[in-house]
């Protein structure tokens, strides 16, 4: 085995296109070619190889993997379809292909990151790892102990899902912050419906490391060396830690 050859999931992953796992998909269907020929599971890609997804050829990353930090305003939707007018991707029109790394859904906003690193979305979705993520929560009425305690402590939101315990403290009589470490459709606001409570607003502080802070609605910026760095050792850590269970 070439020491310089990759797997070709992997490669697709870090063209941008997918996460590793999609990447198999992709080559399961058939739509994956290296050098000509339709690619199998287990291909490994050389330098020099010419790899193409549906027809369109890819290029192999160079340099650091595009982060930004987004404070996504509400009615935006995170999707890369052109065809939505109220597409994420459209709106931020940045120059290298992105996409989000998660999703918020469009009643909701705040912090969203996108990258072109397939398989760095991937890791930092991964809900095995248990990644943190925080929200500001506004209630249509005050909070009561009861709600603090039941909302923490699980709550069943379908039929066989109740959710993870989490963290879950009274900003204000109607404000409360929440960290959870899973990421389910919709989450926080069906786990506050199964108690009677409507959702006002909701928006997302931080993911992992990377806060919001004084970001404006409707702004991105690139994540800063330092949050770069501190991410890296966090999913490093995930990945070592999951490989010892």
């Amino acid at each position: 085995m070439a020491e310089d050859s990759v797997r070709l999931n992997k490669f697709i992953a870090e063209a941008g296109v997918a996460s590793r796992r999609a990447a198999d998909s992709l080559i399961e269907d058939g739509r994956v070619t290296v050098n000509g020929r339709q690619a199998v599971l287990g291909d490994r890609v050389l330098p020099g190889d010419t790899v193409c997804v549906d027809g369109k050829q890819l290029e192999r990353k160079s340099g650091s993997a595009v982060i930004l930090v987004f404070n996504k305003p509400r009615g935006l939707e995170c999707t890369s379809d052109r065809g939505n007018e109220d597409n994420v991707i459209d709106y931020i029109g940045y120059p290298k292909r992105i996409f989000t790394i998660g999703r918020l859904d469009k009643d909701s906003e705040g912090l969203l990151l996108l990258t072109n690193d397939g398989d760095l979305a991937n890791k930092i979705m991964r809900s095995r790892y248990g990644h943190e993520k925080e929200y500001v929560v506004t209630l249509d009425r005050d909070v009561t102990p009861e709600f603090l305690k039941g909302m923490a402590a699980g709550v069943p939101i379908e039929e066989g899902v109740v959710t993870r315990k989490c963290k879950v403290t009274e900003v204000d009589p109607r404000t409360v912050r929440i960290v959870l470490k899973q990421g389910l459709n919709r989450q926080i606001r069906k786990m506050c419906a199964y108690f009677g409570y409507g959702v006002v607003r909701l928006v997302r502080v931080r993911v992992m490391n990377i806060e919001l802070g004084n970001l404006k609605s409707g702004r991105y910026r690139d994540i800063s060396k330092r949050e770069r760095e501190e991410l890296m050792e966090l999913l490093d850590r995930s990945v070592l830690a999951d490989k010892s269970d």
